[in-house]
């Protein structure tokens, strides 16, 4: 069975960037421009890992990780948070994220960091 994994970001470039690189890893890939429904969002696709940006329109990632972490139907799932911000380590600590991706992101970073990422 495949793993999925769900990518928030608002740039639709990187969303097609990243869906051709884990699914040619054989991941099934689900992206979405925004993360004002996240709650909603993973109940229907039930990701197994979750691939957030910082600066995604609206509600955030920051406070999109925060509201993943604070619902018990999915506070376990893994969430990588990634952006170009030079505080991204400190950001992801600071929310709790499984880990960080600094953008811009190398290809082989973004396999591997999904891989050990994943339960």
């Amino acid at each position: 069975m495949q793993q999925c994994v769900l990518i928030y970001d608002d740039d639709i470039e990187i969303l097609k960037v990243c869906r051709v690189i884990l699914e040619l890893q054989n991941y099934q890939v689900e992206t979405l421009s925004n993360c004002n429904s996240v709650i909603e969002d993973i109940s229907m696709i039930k990701p197994d890992i979750i691939l957030m940006d910082l600066w995604i329109p609206e509600a955030g990632g920051e406070n999109a990780i925060k509201t993943i972490h604070e619902n018990s139907s999915t506070k376990h799932i893994p969430v990588i948070l990634f952006s170009a911000n030079d505080q991204i380590e400190i950001i992801s600590k600071r929310v709790n994220a499984t880990g960080f991706l600094k953008k811009p992101f190398d290809i082989l970073a973004l396999r591997e960091i999904i891989k050990n990422s994943l339960p």
